[in-house]
């Protein structure tokens, strides 16, 4: 057969074989054995390339379609298996080098087509021959082609990136492979100018584009994935790494040099020297300033590669001796960027405002490198380079200020590297960085606002320490006076300005703030006032100097007794200037008598700054009264002046000097006007003076009303209007909208002086505006993101949180009348109407709801006034009459059954309100009010219902908010006050008959996990009352007989017809009874056990009423079963109601002195029902991973009937539940997490089971334990079959074993050890097996050890636990991993410390490479990360190195027989801790433990490490050994010295 395929290579050769011929007759020949050519790979590789290569160099003509497929087959014969295997058993085959120009003239085709249409194959085969050795020699060998392939795969991928299609993942890997291999190249080469020349001519444009491509691009979701996350970067760092090493070679720094210094630099250092030819900065900079890619993208482009390409050129050339060098490379790169034209004359305009953010950030980049480079150091620029340096960088200053772009955050972030470089820089120009940067300066957006106040607060800091801030100021002020640019001018300080404001002025000496203070005052004197009267300009100039006053005068350090005379005295000299050069003449000027002006700007600003300058100044006179007694305040050396009528009434004179009454009557009058700076100040001046009041040793109570009153009433109208905005805190910036919102925090933050001193009518409307403003924050908190400075919503909410509230009853109590008016006002119109209904009653405003906190205030004589003393109990009364009447209007609407519909809307805007209810502390209600709020929610639940449109998980939720509610009531004090209105009984009829009835919407809905959580905050609610009736020992037997007759008459079924078995069942209501019937069971039950024996009355009083209770329980348990569907899973809610049922039968077994037999106390129905749940739990067990709740409840009837064994059903035993618990261990929803969460229950259930099962089971058990430790599990790859038989041997080492069980299982432990470490041994080759398989080992290991202290006497018992920890691996796992490893290992090697001493001894060396193994793996983990770590991880980091440190205290306190080891492990430690470098916080714990360890060591120990520790770890030693000495030794001996 070979005969007849040997001509084939003729076929191909001959011109009369059609080509479709040939490329059959080459596939056929590539895969066949049949076909016989010598050395057929070659001669097919090479036909295939001919065949190319010709078509190209346009010999023959071929169809298109004929040339794609022999690209094809290229492609193919290159990726085929059959190559790499010849390849790989040693032949050689290789191709043309004019195969590779080809690729890249059909790459270059596809380039200036730019269409990527059919270029597919020739990537792939790009791809295939550089990634195989033998075929990539026609790139390696030749690197020009190489660097052309380069280049065009790196403009294809830029046509790509450019374009709106998505990217594909074959150009990218297929240019990332190339840039691999390129680089490997470029690293062999020995001739750097060659390197520099390809790099500059052929790869430096492309790859700049590229990286800038990648960098800007905007991924999209079709982009591909591969490239997005990880090529993208990949490739980045690739055109780093290439530029590097092509551009900035160690060899070319000469050329750099020699072209970079002037010439009198170059001859002080190279005299004679000849130039190189090479001009390397020129070809860079000529490359990035010819047009390599779209005019659009060029500036971009090269902003972002001038900041990469210095970034290198430092990273190479950058030392102490080079920094001129590196200065001279800025300035060339600088004169890339447009920005540099702006120097030499160019038009502003030529740049946009984009292309202004994009030089900006590249030059503030630039600047970056130098600072943190170091180059510029100033004197060395000073003395020997005649300010070079400095002169550049203040022509780029000079540039930055005369162009001023506010609007860009880069802009100020230049200007702040220009400070931080040296002051200097920017000081000539000082005032007008003052003005563009700051005062003057349009940066009201957060992006912008950042950068001003960082660039602000460098040059506060700057001129701070140089102790030249009144220099600064003299230049504000000089800006100040100016013109203003615009009508209204931004505030001078925020609130981080004023902070760093506030640093500075603590640092500065008190004389240099008084210059400050004291200019500011002259200008106002004689500058701004003469001119303020009409002209708006000054008005505001005077504003914002006022601003800085106050700034000035509230955040500098407060006189004391410590400050020095001369000090005080200038303060108060300046303080009379202040009182008498500005504020009076601007008191006389505003009092002047006006028509029409009240609306103009000037006035309205003079007004605001007057009463600011007043406010400031009665402030700080004030706080320097009290702080310092050397100081004598203007207005007690006018005291003279201030007449007796004034300080009677605590008029303006007594507060400020020179001012009248009339005068200050009429400001009033205009500051009232203007909702603004002037009106506020007002209200701040008004609480001082009540302050001041406060302090007097008798109150003018009088006084203190009228100034309350006014205080609310200033801001009344402001607030009624709604329009507020948030406030950033900023005195001197409040308009109209702020107002309300600052009006609002003066108010709230003070309200503990104000509220002792408000009329009740004030305290209402407080209480109302404080729910309206919680309404509407709590509606826009979805809608708006988080807002800067303070809001409305937010100040009130801060209240609501607060601890204060509750301690202001009356506001709490007016608060809850509101919130109860507001609920009223939710109800549909007909309903609201009616005065009758609950909510109307209990907010009605003509009760004395706060007569209960008011009475014991109210001084009435008992003797002298007995009709008031009966007047006032009446008072008293009253509310509790108003609530006995709701009371019973609730109950007789529950029975009636008339409930008022709500809609979505109105439940949406209840559930608001009672999200604002749990926001008052409810627990710390006064009786009534406590009472008010059970009856509106109690009247919620009865007396609503939702409309049949309504959405059903919105009801459930509304109920279960209830529910929630009344739940925190009972945790209150006065909880119990609800029995004044109500009878026990009564309050769970409603609330059960209201649920009754609801249950008919949520036939569907039972299981959503809302409904879940409903029923558990109504069995919550339950559970808490009926112990309150129980404890409270009034009439229990009556109240909960009711409630027993009453749930037995409720037939939880759909429609009102009675229920005929079963057919008409509402599951809904069927678990709400349920649960009820629970409920009340368990409770009943629970209080039956906690009663002491002598109670026998109350025993058998509860029995009794427990009996009826348990049977009509089995009857609702079996009606929900009938309408379950056999197949069906048991519902979880009645597996809980099951088990109270049978706890509670047992518990009167016990009591009626049941011993042994079931039928004694249990009718035959009732056990057949426990049977049935018992079964279907063993059915469903296995298949239970991952439904916990089922789980859990599950597990407690389990735990409960497991106790009694003679309820088994016919000849079952424990075994059947041990296996169900193993098969659900093994189940695949069970995780390690599962497991643990579960533990404890399981725990419980084995403890019954093993504690009444007999010997021969409990062999069985153990049997079923170790075949799951068996070898083939593993092999077999049946993981959580180990899983379930470590866990259950570790939750029987938890249960108390005793006789022949006991025996039993530590006869089968030596088996149990052996397997799990071999188990280990297993698991340990399969990285995903640590913490499923090895982890929970380590934990039955070490429960094992602890467990057999004084049983495991074999000593190679013990010791196979060693085998299991060095086994482990504690590198390459992930943190979560490594910190349950580390703490497995640990608690092994503890346990055998501390059990097994014996052992230890013998087989010290393997405890001591497992000790060491846990040192080794926190230093490795414990190391110093450049980027900082996760703080958690570190934690976990921290925690095991505290571990080691106790390991090394315990070895060294507690086992003497280790001395001998001590130097040994010294060395070890040594010997690791000079590999790394350690974070300071592990080093400090690993450090504590070794001194430990060094106590043991003898002079002879040390001696020895001296000299027999290699050179590097002996230094580590010493250092090491010289700490233990000063710190630890001396210490130690500090101790001993005073130690009896």
């Amino acid at each position: 057969m070979a005969a007849i395929y040997s001509g084939i290579y003729l076929k191909l050769k001959s011109a009369k074989t059609s080509w479709e011929d040939k490329l059959k007759l080459a596939r056929f020949a590539w895969i066949s054995h049949q076909c016989v050519l010598p050395n057929k790979e070659q001669v097919l590789l090479d036909w295939v390339s001919h065949a190319l290569v010709s078509y190209y160099n346009k010999k023959p003509e071929l169809e298109d379609e004929v040339v794609e497929k022999l690209w094809a087959y290229l492609d193919s014969v290159i990726h085929s298996k059959r190559l790499q295997n010849l390849l790989k058993s040693g032949k050689t085959i290789g191709l043309s080098f004019s195969i590779a120009q080809v690729i890249n003239e059909r790459l270059s085709e596809a380039c200036s087509q730019k269409t990527q249409q059919n270029i597919g194959t020739v990537l792939s085969c790009s791809s295939g021959i550089l990634s195989t050795p033998s075929l990539s020699i026609i790139y390696t060998a030749k690197c020009e082609l190489l660097v052309d392939l380069l280049s065009k795969l790196s403009k294809l991928a830029c046509q790509q990136l450019a374009s709106d299609n998505a990217v594909g993942s074959q150009l990218f890997s297929v240019l990332q492979l190339t840039f691999a291999q390129y680089l490997l190249i470029q690293r062999q080469q020995t001739n750097p100018n060659r390197v520099f020349g390809q790099v500059s001519s052929h790869l430096l444009q492309p790859c700049l584009l590229l990286r800038h491509l990648l960098t800007v691009r905007s991924w999209t979701q079709a982009d591909n994935s591969h490239v997005r996350q990880h090529l993208s970067r990949e490739i980045r760092n690739q055109v780093e790494t290439l530029l590097q090493a092509g551009l900035f070679p160690p060899e070319l720094f000469s050329s750099y040099k020699e072209e970079l210094l002037p010439e009198q630099e170059l001859q002080e250092k190279k005299k004679g020297a000849l130039k190189s030819l090479l001009l390397p900065v020129k070809t860079v900079q000529t490359k990035l300033g010819s047009g390599f890619c779209e005019p659009a993208l060029h500036g971009a482009v090269v902003a972002g590669s001038v900041s990469l390409l210095y970034k290198l050129f430092l990273d190479a050339y950058c030392k102490a001796e080079n920094h001129l060098v590196c200065f001279h490379m800025l300035s060339r790169l600088f004169g890339c960027l447009r920005l540099s034209g702006l120097q030499q004359g160019m038009r502003e305009d030529t740049l946009f405002p984009m292309d202004w953010s994009v030089e900006l950030l590249a030059l503030e980049q630039l600047l970056n490198l130098v600072l943190s480079s170091d180059i510029y150091n100033v004197a060395s620029d000073r003395i020997r380079h005649k300010e070079v340096q400095f002169g550049f960088y203040r022509k780029l200053a000079q540039m930055l200020l005369g162009h001023s772009q506010a609007s860009i955050p880069a802009w100020f972030r230049c200007l702040k590297l220009l400070m931080s470089l040296n002051h200097l820089i920017v000081e000539p120009d000082l005032d007008d960085l003052v003005a563009s940067t700051w005062v003057d300066a349009k940066a009201s957006e957060p992006r912008t606002k950042k950068p001003q106040e960082a660039l602000i607060s460098t040059v506060f800091q700057t001129y701070s320490k140089l102790r030249q801030f009144p220099r600064l100021f003299e230049e504000v002020l000089t800006v100040l006076c100016r013109p203003a640019a615009d009508e209204l001018r931004l505030p001078i300080f925020s609130v981080g300005l004023t902070v760093k404001l506030r640093e500075c002025l603590l640092e500065l000496p008190p004389n240099q703030i008084l210059d400050i203070l004291c200019l500011f005052v002259e200008k106002c004197q004689t500058f701004i006032i003469p001119a303020l009267e009409g002209s708006a300009d000054t008005a505001l100039k005077l504003l914002s100097v006022s601003s800085v006053l106050h700034a000035f005068l509230f955040n500098m350090r407060s006189l004391d007794d410590v400050t020095p005379s001369p000090v005080v005295l200038r303060t108060q000299s300046l303080l009379a200037k202040m009182q008498k050069g500005i504020i009076q003449p601007l008191m006389e000027l505003l009092q002047a008598p006006r028509r029409k002006e009240k609306s103009d700007l000037w006035l309205r600003k003079a007004s605001d700054s007057a009463l600011l300058l007043v406010y400031t100044w009665v402030e700080v006179d004030t706080l320097f009264g009290v702080s310092c007694s050397k100081y004598v305040s203007p207005t007690a050396e006018m005291a003279g002046a201030v007449t007796e009528l004034a300080a009677r009434h605590w008029g303006i004179s007594a507060f400020l000097p020179g001012v009248d009454e009339q005068c200050w009557e009429r400001v009033m009058e205009l500051a009232n006007s203007f909702a603004s700076t002037s009106k506020y100040c007002l209200e701040l001046l008004t609480l001082q003076k009540m302050k001041m009041i406060l302090m007097q040793t008798k109150a003018d109570l009088q006084a203190l009303q009228h100034a309350a009153a006014f205080i609310l009433e200033s801001g009344r109208s402001s607030m009624s209007r709604g329009e507020s905005e948030p406030w950033d805190e900023d005195i001197s910036t409040i308009c109209d909208l702020t107002y309300p919102t600052a009006h609002w925090h003066l108010v709230i933050s003070n309200l503990t002086i104000l509220l002792p001193y408000i009329s009740l009518e004030d305290v209402e409307y407080i209480a109302n505006v404080l729910l309206e403003t919680l309404v509407l924050a709590k509606a826009q908190e979805a809608a708006t993101d988080q807002e800067s400075g303070i809001s409305i919503g937010n100040v009130s909410l801060g209240l609501m949180h607060s601890t204060f509230l509750p301690e202001m009853k009356v506001l709490h109590c007016a608060f809850l009348t509101s919130l109860i008016r507001q609920f009223a006002g939710v109800l549909p119109a007909a309903a609201r109407d009616s005065a009758d209904l609950p909510l109307q009653q209990l907010s009605a405003g003509s009760i004395p709801w706060h007569e209960e906190i008011l009475a014991p205030f109210r001084a009435v004589d008992l003797l002298e006034a007995p009709s008031e003393n009966k007047l006032l109990k009446d008072e008293l009364s009253l509310p509790w009459k108003t609530l006995q009447k709701v009371a019973q209007c609730i109950l007789l609407l529950a029975q009636n059954g008339c409930p008022v519909i709500l809609k979505d809307s109105q439940l949406e805007n209840c559930l608001g309100l009672l999200e604002i209810a749990s926001l008052l502390k409810l627990d710390s209600l006064l009786p009534s009010d406590c009472t008010r709020c059970f009856l509106v929610l109690l009247s919620l639940l009865a007396n609503t219902k939702a409309s049949v449109s309504c959405s059903k998980q919105l009801l459930i939720k509304f109920l279960s908010t209830c529910f929630h509610l009344l739940r925190c009531l009972q945790a209150g004090r006065n909880a119990s006050s609800v029995f004044k209105v109500f009878h026990a009984s009564d309050v769970l009829e409603i609330v059960m008959t209201s649920q009754f009835r609801a249950s008919k919407f949520f036939t569907d809905v039972l299981t959503v996990p809302v409904w879940a959580q409903y029923l558990q905050e109504v069995q919550t609610f339950l559970e808490n009352f009926l112990q309150m009736i129980i404890e409270r020992r009034q009439s229990v037997r009556l109240n909960l007989e009711k409630f027993m007759s009453f749930l037995v008459s409720c037939k939880p079924d759909i429609g009102a017809a009675k229920s005929k078995g079963g057919k008409n069942w509402n599951p809904a209501a069927g678990q709400l009874l349920l649960m009820a019937f629970t409920t009340l069971c368990h409770v009943v039950t629970l209080y039956l056990q906690q009663l002491p024996e002598k109670k026998l009355q109350s025993t058998d009083v509860l029995s009794a009423l427990l009996e009826p209770v348990v049977l009509q329980m089995v009857r609702t348990v079996e009606h929900g079963l009938q309408s379950n569907s056999p197949n069906q899973p048991l519902p979880v809610a009645f597996i809980p109601s099951v088990t109270t049922l049978l706890k509670a039968d047992l518990s009167h077994a016990v009591r009626k002195g049941w011993q042994k037999e079931p039928s004694g106390f249990l009718e035959q129905p009732r056990i057949k029902l426990y049977q049935k749940f018992y079964s279907q739990i063993l059915r469903e067990l296995p298949c239970a991973g991952s439904n916990l709740q089922f789980l859990q409840s599950a597990l407690q009837f389990l735990t409960v009937f497991c106790s009694v064994p003679e309820l088994y059903p016919g000849k079952e035993t424990s075994i059947m539940v041990v296996f169900a618990i193993k098969k659900l261990l093994t189940g695949p929803a069970i995780t390690t997490q599962v497991i643990h969460s579960m533990e404890g229950m399981l725990t419980e259930v084995l403890v019954q089971l093993l504690g009444n099962c007999s010997a021969e089971e409990f062999y069985t058990i153990m049997r079923m334990v170790l075949q799951g430790l068996e070898m083939r599990n593993v092999w077999e790859q049946k993981a959580k079959e180990v899983l379930s038989a470590v866990t259950l041997t570790k939750l029987l080492l938890s249960c108390p074993l005793s006789g022949d069980k006991e025996k039993a299982f530590w006869f089968a432990s030596p088996q149990i050890i052996t397997a799990l470490a071999m188990q280990t041994k297993e698991a340990c080759q399969d990285q995903s097996l640590i913490s499923t398989i090895v982890v929970p080992i380590l934990e039955t290991v070490a429960a094992l050890l602890r467990q057999g202290e004084g049983v495991l006497l074999n000593p190679h018992h013990v010791s196979l636990a060693f085998g299991i920890l060095l086994t482990v691996p504690l590198d390459h796992v992930k943190i979560e991993e490594y910190r349950s490893v580390f703490l497995g290992v640990h608690e092994v090697l503890f346990s055998i410390v501390q059990c097994h001493p014996k052992v230890l001894l013998k087989a010290a060396p393997s405890f001591l490479n497992s000790f060491h193994r846990l040192v080794v793996s926190v230093m490795h983990e414990g190391r110093q990360k450049g980027d900082g770590g996760n703080t958690d991880d570190f934690e976990v980091i921290l925690k095991c190195a505290h571990l080691v440190e106790r390991m090394y205290t315990h070895i060294a306190a507690e086992m003497e027989d280790f001395t001998v080891f001590s130097a040994f492990i010294v060395a070890q430690y040594v010997t690791e801790l000079q590999k790394v470098t350690l974070h300071p916080a592990v080093k400090r714990h690993l450090t504590e433990g070794i001194y430990h360890i060094l106590d043991l060591c003898i002079e002879r120990d040390i001696k020895f490490l001296n000299v027999s520790l290699p050179a590097g770890v002996r230094e580590v030693f010493k250092d090491l050994y010289n700490d233990y000495n000063h710190y630890h030794k001396a210490k130690k001996q500090g101790e001993e010295k005073y130690t009896a």
